[in-house]
């Protein structure tokens, strides 16, 4: 038992807090239909690291590939906000899609010319089974910055992500309060992604908002539904990894899905129980 908390504890704890932040972000990304904002994201803040790499010969997880990173994803964010407010015949979505298969070519044209890098597999993968304390502590500082301007902001940003229109036409700075939104978002999965890799976030950010949409609408029980999931899952695929000495992202995406997939069928049921 020992053991298992000493390999296991701090990959727990790292899915735990990484995942409650994406839940609760996962909520505003399904009221904004912004589904793979995430990837897209991740893709241009790797862009960025891989240009620090070629420009200033740094590898990854250092202060310059970080600025280079967070400068790409301030770009992109500010790009989002205008394209939504300025570009009405595409939907948000489809210009996400083309901004993501963009960065994606430059991506991998970079890495053509940058032999040895390997943000590419890293950034699908993640690390999670080798995260250190201190890995923890810098998410926790700078997830904690994030969740306090998430609270003080969050009347102008749910107005955004529940009515966009109707919130412009009640004066709200729709553009600024779009970007803010995907700066915040960009800052998280930037981090996030080093650690638990592309598709594990992705899972963390619509798998628990969507599956605390199948119970509820409130704000509190929809987080308490999604953290009880991330909980879960991560419990359930951390063991598996463990014992069947397999990689931690998988599994701990796959239970998400089966619990997902549970949920679904629970709330059938108990639908189809309420009816005379």
């Amino acid at each position: 038992m020992t053991e298992l908390l000493q390999i296991l504890g701090l990959p727990l704890l790292a899915c735990i807090v990484i995942g409650a932040v994406l839940a609760y972000l996962g909520i505003h990304v399904l009221k904004r239909e912004v589904i793979f904002v995430d990837i897209a994201v991740a893709q241009v803040a790797a862009v960025g690291a891989i240009a620090a790499h070629l420009a200033f010969h740094v590898e990854e997880n250092t202060p310059i590939a970080y600025a280079a990173s967070f400068a790409c994803v301030t770009l992109i964010s500010a790009f989002y906000a205008l394209a939504r407010h300025k570009i009405s015949e595409i939907s948000i979505e489809a210009v996400i899609g083309i901004s993501y298969a963009i960065t994606a070519a430059a991506g991998l044209f970079l890495i053509g010319i940058a032999p040895g890098h390997a943000h590419a597999q890293e950034m699908l993968a993640g690390n999670l089974l080798w995260v250190t304390g201190r890995d923890i502590i810098w998410i926790l500082f700078a997830f904690c910055l994030v969740g306090v301007c998430l609270y003080t902001f969050r009347k102008p940003l749910s107005s955004t992500s529940d009515d966009y229109n109707a919130a412009a036409t009640q004066g709200l700075n729709v553009v600024w309060w779009d970007f803010m939104f995907y700066l915040l978002l960009g800052v998280v999965i930037t981090l996030a992604v080093q650690v638990g890799g592309v598709v594990t976030v992705f899972a963390f950010l619509i798998i628990p908002a969507t599956t605390s949409a199948l119970f509820s609408t409130r704000l509190a029980h929809r987080m308490l539904i999604g953290l009880t999931v991330v909980s879960v899952a991560s419990i359930l695929g951390l063991l598996f990894s463990y014992y069947l000495d397999f990689s931690i992202g998988p599994p701990v995406t796959l239970f998400l899905g089966i619990l997902l997939g549970l949920a679904a069928l629970l709330g059938k049921c108990v639908k189809g129980s309420r009816t005379p």
